[in-house]
C-alpha cells in the first residue's frame, strides 16, 4: 500500500479522465490521495471529489499566490469547509519569494491568519516554502504546537534540519528521481524514515522517466523506489513507512 499525500486531482488537466486516473494509481497500489487546496474555489473543489471518491481526503487553505484573498470572509469559510469529517489539513499554505504575486506583508499575514485557524481547528498544516526560509521558520515558532509537513521539499539539508528540529515532516516528490537533484538526494538520504511522506504535486514534477508529462498519483511508486536506492533499503520498508506516517499526521482512517 501506498498513499500520495499531495495531489491536485481537482485541477483541470485531469477532467477528461480522472477516474481512471486513480483507477490506475490504485492498480499500483495507492490506495489513498491528500488533495489539498489552494485558494476558495480549489478548496471547494477538493472537498467535493472527498465526498466524491472514498480514498481521497482533502486539505482547505489559501496558497501565497492568492494571500490577498486572506480576509475574516474567507477564513470563516474555510472554518465551514473543514468541518468536513474528510477534512484531515489546513493547506496548502506558506510563503512563495520566487515568484512573489503578492508582498511579503500580505504573504506572512495571509499565513499566519491560517496558522492560527489550524491551531483553533487542531488540524496539520500542510506548508509551502520557497526562498522564504528565515519568515517562515519565524512564523511557525509563533504556534509552537502544530505539527505538518513541509510539502515538496526543495531546501538543502541545512533547511532540513530545521524543520525537523519543528518536528514537522518533510514531502518528497519525483524531483528525487532527477539526476541533477543532489540537494533533494542528500535529504532523501539523510532524514530518518519516521519522518518523510511522500508526494506527487500532480499535475506536476513528473518523474524522470516521464519528465515534462503530466504527473500522475501512479508516479508516486517512482518516488518510493527512488528513496529506497538512496538509502539503501527495501522498498516495502519505505512504503510501510511512509503510509504509517501519512496516517499518523493526517489522522487518516
Amino acid at each position: 500500500m501506498l498513499i500520495d499525500s499531495h495531489t491536485h486531482l481537482d485541477f483541470p488537466e485531469f477532467d477528461s479522465d480522472r477516474e481512471a486516473v486513480i483507477a490506475s494509481a490504485k492498480s499500483l497500489g495507492v490506495e489513498k490521495f491528500l488533495n489539498p487546496g489552494c485558494n476558495l474555489a480549489t478548496s471547494r473543489k477538493a472537498v467535493e471529489l472527498a465526498n466524491q471518491f472514498p480514498e481521497i481526503y482533502a486539505g482547505v487553505g489559501i496558497h501565497p499566490h492568492d494571500a490577498a484573498e486572506v480576509d475574516a470572509v474567507s477564513l470563516v469559510e474555510l472554518t465551514k469547509l473543514a468541518s468536513n469529517k474528510k477534512v484531515v489539513a489546513i493547506g496548502e499554505i506558506g510563503l512563495d519569494y520566487f515568484r512573489m504575486r503578492n508582498s511579503k506583508e500580505i504573504q506572512i499575514a495571509a499565513f499566519e491568519n491560517q496558522l492560527a485557524l489550524a491551531e483553533k481547528l487542531g488540524k496539520p498544516v500542510i506548508i509551502h516554502s520557497r526562498e522564504a526560509d528565515k519568515d517562515i521558520f519565524e512564523c511557525l515558532d509563533k504556534f509552537p504546537n502544530l505539527k505538518g509537513v513541509f510539502h515538496c521539499f526543495g531546501g538543502d539539508w541545512n533547511f532540513a534540519k530545521e524543520v525537523l528540529k519543528r518536528n514537522f515532516y518533510i514531502g518528497i516528490t519525483a524531483i528525487v528521481t532527477y539526476p541533477n537533484a543532489q540537494k533533494t538526494h542528500e535529504v532523501a538520504q539523510k532524514i530518518p524514515l519516521e519522518k518523510l511522506l511522500i508526494e506527487t504535486d500532480s499535475p506536476f514534477l513528473a518523474p524522470q522517466s516521464r519528465r515534462g508529462k503530466r504527473c500522475n498519483p501512479a508516479d508516486v511508486v517512482e518516488v518510493v523506489e527512488r528513496i529506497a536506492q538512496l538509502k539503501s533499503i527495501e522498498i516495502d520498508e519505505v512504503a510501510t513507512t511512509t503510509v504509517s506516517n501519512t496516517q499518523n499526521l493526517f489522522a487518516l482512517e
